[in-house]
């Protein structure tokens, strides 16, 4: 069996290990096939071989999105949960990109124990971003989308 070598990104690993100070995390992983890379707290780094573009892309978004959630018209889960775009299966989303909304119209939906919690707008403006999937899990504070 040949043994393949594993070549280590040292500045990808730094640039994820910023993110987890910055974000308050305690592990990240980015991954591209088969090839990631994962950072954890406590002393461990797992390194595969890396195709330095697409994990720097995947870097980029994480970064993206923790920027994201500074944005003033960012709005943030509040709770863990499931988050659905629609009011149920194959419905219509309730926003997309472009949308206008008024301040109080439901943006989405965050299910949490099993109880199903709309997310109003907080203001009047326009969806600009959406940064969940439906069904997507979210995580307390996680940028859901940006309304300007």
């Amino acid at each position: 069996m040949a043994s393949r070598k594993i070549e280590i990104d040292s500045d990808l690993i730094d640039q994820l290990a910023k993110l987890l100070d910055s974000n308050d995390l305690s592990e990240i992983e980015v991954q591209n096939g088969d090839q990631r890379v994962r950072v954890a707290r406590g002393g461990t780094v797992v390194a595969a071989p890396v195709v330095a573009a697409p994990v720097a892309a995947a870097v980029a978004a994480v970064a993206s999105a923790a920027d994201a959630k500074r944005h003033p018209g960012a709005v943030n889960s509040p709770m863990v949960g499931t988050a659905y775009r629609s009011p149920e299966p194959g419905a219509k989303p309730f926003v997309e990109e472009g949308t206008e909304v008024v301040a109080g119209q439901t943006l989405l939906i965050v299910e949490a124990m099993k109880t199903m919690n709309a997310i109003p707008a907080p203001r009047a403006g326009k969806v600009t971003k959406i940064f969940i999937e439906d069904g997507q899990p979210v995580e307390f504070g996680e940028p859901l989308m940006i309304l300007e």
